[in-house]
């Protein structure tokens, strides 16, 4: 039976970013619901959403982002988990079933909000025995993660993953483990313990020691290189002393938009780096997040959680996420499962 599409829901909205998104967000216990879907459309009661710091960088880029793009107001957040309340006439879901998966970018409906409607072609069912938590944390930074080493890697290859602590490393260590590979990463001290526990072979200490020496005093080793930090800023230059010829160094994330610039139009007659550079673009893939979903289930896969807030707490979950301190996800209970 197919429910009708609510006029109205709670949600956090924001018209600008001055100062920081989070700075601007105000509660809404009335603000306009999501139309009805159409096609195949799903329109999902949200129970949890994970945040990402896309979900404050893109908007913050400018008016063009916010006005043009997304929508003014908006609800922000990507990843989410929730309840299928009703379907376009084209989707392959009910009311009722949990679904877990992630707009592809900052949306007009977001996910800390009440409702959001989504293509049922970007969503999967949550698997038997995985949380509704869990699931909400993977679509962003677990497909980053899956796609900066698909085709890349295979069992055996070495890898060595800058920013190790993050969103995107805590699920990249363990994929690469879940293929094979020997994962080295980068973190701080606090975070050692973390990245080992998660099936790191190697972490190195960046508060303690020099991370390019000592990569360089390793020799040609690594297969593959992801990147999430954009720091040390001579990493991409001095790869081919640790990077093997063929070896791919993927840009997943970068502290600031001059490091993509630099990188890429530095010549390496010039000093710039000689192995491959690639800027990674993420897809939104149902294929991914059944496989991460799958991973998840069968213990492959955790989910790192940092911290988790109450709805009416979503301005201090932004703060954490801005923070850059995050011990993996940080997460909002949007409404009671």
């Amino acid at each position: 039976m197919t429910s009708p599409s609510p006029p109205t829901m709670k949600a956090w909205l924001y018209n600008t970013t001055t100062s920081g998104l989070e700075k601007n967000l105000y509660f809404d216990a009335s603000a306009r619901a999501p139309p009805a879907p159409r096609h195949d459309e799903v329109l999902v009661q949200v129970i949890s959403s994970a945040l990402n710091p896309a979900d404050f960088k893109v908007p913050e880029m400018g008016p063009h982002a916010r006005h043009l793009v997304i929508g003014m107001p908006a609800s922000p957040g990507m990843d989410f988990c929730g309840r299928v309340v009703t379907a376009g006439p084209d989707a392959d879901f009910e009311p009722g079933q949990l679904v877990y998966g992630c707009h592809s970018m900052p949306m007009k409906f977001g996910a800390l909000a009440e409702y959001l409607s989504i293509s049922g072609s970007l969503i999967a069912a949550v698997p038997e025995g995985v949380s509704v938590d869990d699931a909400a944390s993977l679509g962003i930074a677990g497909q980053s993660a899956y796609q900066a080493l698909l085709g890349y890697v295979k069992k055996g290859d070495k890898v060595f993953i800058n920013g190790g602590s993050g969103g995107c490393g805590l699920f990249a260590i363990q994929i690469a483990k879940n293929i094979g590979c020997f994962v080295a990463v980068t973190c701080s001290t606090r975070n050692v313990e973390l990245c080992q526990g998660l099936g790191a072979d190697e972490v190195i200490d960046y508060t303690a020691v020099d991370v390019v020496g000592t990569l360089r005093e390793k020799g040609v080793m690594y297969d593959h290189i992801l990147d999430h930090i954009g720091l040390p800023s001579e990493l991409y230059f001095q790869c081919h002393h640790f990077l093997r010829p063929g070896g791919v160094f993927v840009q997943v994330g970068a502290s600031a938009m001059t490091t993509f610039v630099g990188r890429t139009a530095w010549p390496a007659f010039l000093g710039g780096g000689r192995r491959k550079y690639v800027i990674f673009f993420f897809k939104n893939t149902q294929e991914h997040i059944v496989k991460l979903g799958k991973l998840v289930q069968k213990g492959a896969l955790k989910v790192q959680f940092d911290s988790k807030y109450e709805f009416e707490d979503a301005v201090k979950a932004f703060d954490k996420l801005r923070s850059g301190r995050a011990r993996g996800k940080v997460l909002v209970h949007v409404a009671k499962p």
